[in-house]
């Protein structure tokens, strides 16, 4: 069984590379943006004939919230026009996709935990590209599984975790926000599930009712204060932290204050046990 990986330079296709091993029984093809770049449809359409995949994981994305404000037309090419590209050519090889989306979808209005029926309601430029693609995805081919998920961290590439422990070593003091609530997400985690979703997919031969969309992160809640101060005590760090307001860091994208994800439906369907995000934090 062969799987295509794009985007295989980003967190979670290092993740996948780091895990690949474990299962033999699966022929993994990883590409990064040189190898494959999505935007471009004759690309894509050379590496699927050249390696006939069954799957294709498209982890390839333009994930800079900040700087999609300013570079709006490139946010769209990747994640719009790139993610129409993969479906289009999955589509043409019977190949099925797995997609990767985002909590940013959401405009984080919302008191409870987000599940895949709500409507989404993105604030930003990244958000709104990574929606037009899921739709794009849905409008032309129907055997894709689209996963949302948030706040995604790893011992790879950059993320909050890394940019912590880096400041850390930098400073004494470090000020980090206390008013936005979501779930941290361990890369390794959403890639071993992506997996699952593949081998159970090819096992049972799905039926095409369970395609569609769903939700995972790790389990449980917090604020980024939160995540840092247990990023610190994990490793034995001593820093004075202090929570602060949204209003005291602006940003150029408006994020969600509250993207805490309703992992119900992935969870039931596929028969997971998803760990909480403090004890997933430890295994890094």
């Amino acid at each position: 069984m062969v799987v295509l990986v794009t985007g295989s330079a980003g967190q979670l296709g290092q993740s996948l590379q780091f895990i690949a091993q474990n299962y033999p029984q699966i022929e993994f093809v990883f590409c990064n943006s040189s190898t494959l770049d999505i935007s471009n449809l004759n690309n894509v359409k050379q590496i699927f004939k050249q390696f006939e995949p069954h799957f294709c994981i498209n982890a390839a994305a333009y994930t800079a919230v900040d700087k999609a404000e300013s570079e709006p037309e490139k946010a769209y090419l990747i994640n719009v026009i790139g993610a129409k590209n993969v479906a289009l050519v999955c589509k043409e090889h019977n190949t099925i996709l797995l997609h990767i989306s985002t909590d940013f979808v959401f405009d984080g209005n919302k008191q409870t935990p987000y599940n895949e029926e709500d409507l989404p309601n993105p604030t930003g430029i990244y958000g709104k590209t990574k929606l037009e693609g899921e739709i794009e995805i849905q409008k032309t081919w129907e055997k894709h599984f689209i996963v949302r998920t948030s706040w995604v961290y790893s011992q790879f590439g950059n993320n909050f975790m890394k940019t912590m422990l880096r400041l850390a070593s930098e400073r004494d003091t470090i000020s980090v926000v206390n008013d936005q609530v979501g779930t941290p997400t361990n890369a390794v985690d959403l890639a071993q599930v992506l997996i699952k979703i593949i081998l159970k997919t090819r096992n049972s031969q799905l039926a095409t009712s369970n395609f569609g969309i769903y939700n995972f992160s790790n389990e449980g809640q917090c604020s980024w204060y939160d995540f840092a101060k247990k990023i610190f005590e994990i490793n034995n760090i001593s820093i004075n932290l202090l929570p602060i307001p949204t209003t005291a860091f602006p940003t150029p994208a408006k994020r969600p204050a509250f993207s805490v994800l309703d992992k119900s439906k992935i969870k039931n369907t596929f028969g997971l046990e998803i760990k909480n995000w403090e004890e997933s934090l430890k295994l890094i």
